[in-house]
């Protein structure tokens, strides 16, 4: 039954993000009424407080690596050291940029919308309260519900007390602290502690794990732990945290650590993730249009690779060794050592491996991992090799640009066929 008192609407959509805007867009500007009701992130949790400033702040690391090493490339340059206020300018800049491009965006769409917050109270109706305190009911014929993500945090005694980072208040950059315990061994663990480590930061990573990033194969997380202990951040495994206690006013934090000594540190960063989380809303958006305009679109079946962004990158796709045997698969393992590429050689920048997963039956990509400066533009390339169905001696023997790190493609691929 119609409600009465609600405004009607082809499509509403409740949150902001990635897949939520994308949509709002497309339908308001191929004519459908749509109303978008976003809380408080113009743009999603990717740009305000989770890819976009994390990924701006890699960067900065990034130079601040470069400054160090520039010697090596015949450059002389007075000691770098990072200034907390143009840190958080850049930070901010970038975000900031890219709210307003969203909010010119969403204007020229022609979609209605509010920055506010959106309540169900019957089926495809919504009680908008807008920031400014208006009000009103809103029906959509369609709705999507676009709520994004929040910052997973353990249950441990004493944390909700004691203060501690997630990754959103660690993006307001209150201070680089002398010292820091990680405590989680995953994707976004590596990437602050690498991170945090460059900055100066003494940085502990506790992980209850025998082994970082349990989804890799046994040796690419070994040479992630090589890499981070390398850039000076002591990895304990197998090290389980069971407290935290912050001291009263800004005092230190106290990290109890079952089986082992506390950890007495500046602050603590909690590195368990995001709940739920997925970066492929854009795929989701193009799936939703699909649907939403008569077609059968479906999300099964996709190749959705991913990078940490340590410094080098792991980036990855679809299946490792591991996952390949256990499905059954006959394989064979490329290997590679990054410094084998020439462009790592001129960049002096010879850290981490490449390992390709092939169909010894077929010959076709099952997946990759590649440990290695630029790792996350490369594994693109792989990427579109295994949607084409491409052979691995076809990757082997492309004419790619010399030199380049996609030129280790084919090296890499070069190593099944001369053991």
């Amino acid at each position: 039954m119609t409600d009465p008192g609600a405004v009607e609407v082809d499509l509403l959509v409740v949150g902001g993000g990635k897949a939520g805007k994308s949509l709002a867009m497309d339908r308001a500007t191929a004519g459908w009424s749509v109303v978008m009701v976003e809380r408080d992130k113009i743009g999603g949790t990717c740009i305000n407080v989770a890819c976009i400033p994390t990924k701006a702040l890699v960067g900065s690391a990034r130079t601040l690596l470069s400054a160090r090493h520039a010697a090596q490339m015949g450059i002389v340059v007075s000691e770098p050291t990072v200034n907390l206020d143009l840190l958080r300018h850049h930070k901010a800049s970038v975000v900031d940029g890219m709210v307003t491009a969203h909010e010119e965006m969403f204007t020229r769409s022609g979609m209605d919308f509010v920055l506010g917050t959106a309540r169900f109270v019957s089926p495809r109706t919504v009680d908008i309260t807008a920031a400014d305190g208006r009000s009103r009911r809103v029906r959509g014929r369609d709705v999507v519900i676009n709520t994004g993500t929040t910052p997973a945090v353990p249950d441990l005694p004493g944390i909700a007390d004691a203060r501690v980072w997630t990754s959103e208040s660690i993006l307001r950059l209150e201070r680089i602290p002398t010292t820091l315990a990680i405590v989680g061994g995953g994707y976004i663990g590596c990437e602050f502690a690498s991170m945090f480590a460059t900055f100066g930061s003494r940085v502990t990573l506790l992980h209850s794990g025998s082994r970082l990033l349990t989804r890799e194969d046994p040796e690419v997380a070994a040479a992630m732990a090589e890499l981070l202990a390398e850039q000076g951040v002591d990895v304990r495994l197998g090290a389980r945290a069971a407290g935290v206690h912050r001291s009263e006013g800004k005092g230190d934090v106290v990290v109890a650590v079952e089986g082992g000594s506390d950890l007495n540190v500046q602050e603590v960063r909690v590195a368990t993730g995001r709940a739920p989380v997925t970066h492929a809303s854009w795929s989701d958006f193009r799936v939703l249009r699909e649907n939403l305009t008569g077609g059968d679109a479906v999300t099964t079946g996709r190749l959705v690779p991913y990078t940490v962004f340590t410094t080098p990158e792991l980036a990855r796709i679809d299946m490792t060794e591991t996952e390949a045997r256990a499905r059954g698969h006959q394989v064979k393992m490329a290997r590679l050592a990054a410094g084998a590429i020439p462009r790592s050689t001129t960049l002096h920048d010879d850290i981490g491996r490449w390992m390709a997963v092939v169909d010894a039956d077929t010959d076709l990509i099952l997946g990759a991992a590649l440990f290695g400066h630029d790792a996350g533009e490369v594994i693109s390339a792989v990427q579109m090799a295994m949607l084409g169905g491409v052979r691995y001696q076809q990757v082997r023997d492309a004419v790619i640009t010399h030199p380049t790190m996609g030129e280790g493609l084919n090296l890499l691929f070069d190593t099944l066929d001369h053991r």
